[in-house]
């Protein structure tokens, strides 16, 4: 890709996860209210991940926002795991969200099927318009959904089916979602790096000592796909969220 102004996001580092959740799910609370009052509705993509849980539980218990008028989405699904499995994105998702805010349209990737055709099913379900507000988080490689490294920057695609790596694999372990590297999925249907930055606001969550290098490498390394959250930078609004264990310029 060719990289224009490098924009330094907007760092904001909290004692404790839920004090992140909190600040996190506020903010998100205001750009939906703001689309909404522009527009008369708003889309939203969103990431599933232990990472979000207190932003979205914040987001869900705000006041003041029409959710009839929130169309939501989300950026990766599991190929090859059985519809009612509870480490399904979507169901992660109907359970952490979509299921407090009654009213809220929810846009799933159903890999029911050849999960190319659902990765092009879901492009044309997202469309080209931009997002108004992108939930997500920062892997322990640094991956955006699942844009493991190297990410492409310039993808072509609005969604594709990704083969995982073995530090993501194993990051779901850890996290406490697969009991062993076995039980993990091979492959996602993620959206892409290009198509998740074609939004107005961007927040990331990003707790947890884990996460510390991957905060690192994406405020220092050169912008480019060894490190996919550099591409953050490339966008003029996003706000990082952290906690003191995230934040590598805290004391440790």
């Amino acid at each position: 890709m060719t990289v224009g102004t490098d924009h330094a996001p907007q760092l904001s580092t909290y004692p404790t996860r839920a004090e992140l959740g909190r600040a996190a799910g506020a903010w998100a609370a205001e750009m939906l209210r703001l689309a909404i009052a522009e527009n008369g509705r708003a889309r939203v993509m969103l990431a599933a991940a232990p990472s979000q849980t207190e932003t979205l539980a914040a987001l869900a218990a705000e006041p003041g926002i029409d959710w009839s008028q929130v169309e939501c989405f989300h950026l990766d699904e599991y190929v090859g795991l059985a519809p009612d499995a509870p480490q399904g994105f979507a169901n992660w998702l109907r359970a952490a969200l979509i299921n407090k805010v009654p009213g809220a349209t929810f846009r799933p990737i159903e890999v029911d099927g050849d999960p190319a055709v659902a990765a092009r099913r879901y492009a044309d379900l997202m469309g080209a318009e931009p997002f108004d507000l992108v939930l997500l988080g920062l892997g322990v490689n640094g991956h955006l959904a699942f844009n493991d490294p190297p990410a492409d920057f310039d993808d072509p695609q609005s969604a594709k089916v990704v083969a995982l790596d073995s530090t993501s694999r194993q990051q779901q372990v850890d996290e406490g979602n697969f009991p062993t590297l076995n039980d993990v999925p091979t492959h996602a249907v993620t959206v892409t790096i290009p198509r998740l930055l074609n939004a107005r606001e961007l927040i990331a969550s990003v707790p947890g000592a884990a996460k510390r290098q991957a905060v690192q490498d994406t405020l220092t390394q050169p912008i480019g796909p060894n490190f996919p959250g550099t591409a953050l930078r490339t966008h003029p609004r996003v706000k990082l969220f952290l906690d003191t264990e995230s934040d590598p310029r805290a004391e440790h």
